[in-house]
Parts: structure tokens; C-alpha cells; sequence
């Protein structure tokens, strides 16, 4: 049955990912009005957690949010198909990397290193960082039900010199690799809601207290990584621009928690400046501390 689901799908989606961006984009402009007129997908989550972490704008404001951030998401998601068949010449002009030399700096340096983004602008098109490393890429995905959906998704990020590993081969993983001396350069996605029972630390995210994500921190400690935050702006669309911010060098001597605070203060500020790119479709404020 997955493979029959995979055969039927599959020409559909490489037909979105040969067609010309202006198309792509007006095929995204009807998706948008199905998803958020007709269907309403989370659209009642998405509007809960826009007036949670930004109480300080209007209703009107917030629903123009609410909108832009609709349309954004379908746009990422024709993005993620385009990137199927997109040429390497193409992607590098739509996401520019603004100061490769911090990357430079760092590998230098002889570790690992730990690079964290959020949820945010194209957290997809972000994977092109890895064909600029000299160390080994890894990036960390939940694994797809359907396997064949699951070797379609390694084999377009192998196109990037990234190496897919699931949530649970993410320790292993990094812990072979320090233990042969192998570096390797680890994406982190960590700004949306843990599980409760695995949460270790409680802050504030958006003014909101909230369980946050520890697993790259941790990490970072444990195997000496060095820490970058990648931040993406839009340009406009389908234009992206990446700047890499150093953040900590010497991980085992930062007080625990530093890490993942700092960079939830890194991702606020990103929200602040422009909220309709940021993913509010998840239920990143549902735990409630007792």
C-alpha cells in the first residue's frame, strides 16, 4: 500500500517541482485560499498562539499576521517540493549565505560544530549550508511513516552533502563520531514543544513560560561542540538571506540552560521583526507548568 500511495503521488509532485517559480507561486496563491478559507487548517491554533505571543498588536493586526503567515506556509511547502529538481546555481541564488567566513572560523577551530534555527522563513532551503562545510552534514528528521516518502526526502537532501539521521539515531550518531574523531556539523531545529515527560528545563519563550527543548545544549556539552544560530530573513518571495552568529565556543563552560535561553532570545527577536514567517501552526504554548 505505501508503495502504491508513493507511484500515485510522485508524478504529481515532480510535476510542481518543474514548474517555473511564477507558476509555483500562483498554484501556492490557490492553496492558500483552500487551506485557510475552505478548510481552515489549525487555523483556530494558529490564531490562539498568535494573540498569546503578540497581545501587544491589534485584532486587526494579528488576523493580518494570522494571513501572511498562511500564505508564507504554502509557499515553504511548494519550496520543499521545488527542491526535488531545483539546480544547485538556482538555490544559491534564492538563499544566500551573508558571512560563510564565521563557518570558516569555526571549523578552524578542530570540533564539531552545532548549528540551531527555528521553525522560521525557509528553515528547508537552510540545508544548503552543508555543501559548504568541509565536515560531515547531519540534519535530524522525524522519519516518514511511508519509507518510500522517507528515501525520497534522504535522497534531495543528499544533493546538499546531508546526512539524514532520525531523532533516535541522533546520540549514537554524534557519539561514534566523537568517539573516532570524525567532525561532524549538526542542524538543530529546537524551537518548538518537547514531550513534558522529557522536559528538564522550564523559560520563557515569547514572554510565555513554556517546556523548551535541551537536546541540542546538552549535546553541545557533552561532546564539545562549538554553537552557531542560524538566522534567516525573507527577502521577498522566494528570496532568502542567512546570516551565521556565533554563539558559544566553549559550550562545557556556559552555565546549563544559557544555551537554549539565549537562543529562544535569538529566535524572539526574529519573530519581532517580521511574525508572519515564523511556523504558528504547532502547539508551542499547550503544557502549562503546575
Amino acid at each position: 500500500m505505501q508503495f502504491i500511495v508513493f507511484i500515485l503521488l510522485y508524478p504529481f509532485l515532480w510535476f510542481i517541482s518543474v514548474l517555473p517559480f511564477r507558476l509555483l507561486y500562483s498554484v501556492s496563491d490557490v492553496i492558500y485560499l483552500l487551506i485557510y478559507y475552505v478548510i481552515g487548517y489549525r487555523r483556530k491554533i494558529v490564531r490562539q498562539n498568535i494573540q498569546l505571543a503578540l497581545p501587544h498588536l491589534s485584532k486587526k493586526e494579528q488576523i493580518t499576521i494570522e494571513k501572511k503567515s498562511y500564505s508564507h506556509m504554502c509557499d515553504m511547502f511548494l519550496e520543499m517540493i521545488k527542491t526535488m529538481t531545483i539546480s544547485e546555481k538556482e538555490i544559491d541564488k534564492r538563499f544566500v549565505f551573508t558571512n560563510m567566513e564565521v563557518l570558516s572560523d569555526m571549523e578552524q577551530k578542530g570540533k564539531s560544530i552545532a548549528v540551531l534555527m527555528a521553525h522560521y522563513a525557509s528553515y528547508e532551503w537552510a540545508i544548503s549550508l552543508n555543501k559548504f562545510s568541509k565536515l560531515t552534514s547531519y540534519a535530524i528528521y522525524k522519519k516518514i511513516a511511508n519509507r518510500h516518502f522517507d528515501k525520497l526526502v534522504k535522497d534531495i537532501r543528499l544533493k546538499f552533502k546531508a546526512v539524514l539521521i532520525t531523532t533516535r539515531e541522533t546520540i549514537p550518531t554524534i557519539e561514534k563520531n566523537y568517539r573516532e574523531n570524525h567532525l561532524g556539523l549538526y542542524g538543530f531545529a529546537s524551537d518548538q514543544s518537547p514531550q513534558l515527560s522529557k522536559t528538564h528545563h522550564w523559560g520563557t519563550f515569547m514572554g510565555i513560560e513554556t517546556p523548551v527543548h535541551t537536546g541540542a545544549e546538552m549535546l553541545a556539552k557533552r561532546f564539545d561542540m562549538n554553537v552557531i544560530f542560524l538566522k534567516v530573513k525573507k527577502v521577498k518571495r522566494g528570496y532568502y538571506e542567512a546570516t551565521l552568529e556565533t554563539m558559544f565556543d566553549h559550550p562545557k563552560d556556559v552555565p546549563d540552560y544559557q544555551i537554549s535561553d539565549e537562543f529562544l532570545r535569538r529566535v524572539e527577536k526574529q519573530i519581532y521583526e517580521a511574525p508572519e514567517y515564523y511556523l504558528w501552526t504547532h502547539k508551542r504554548w499547550k503544557h502549562k507548568k503546575k
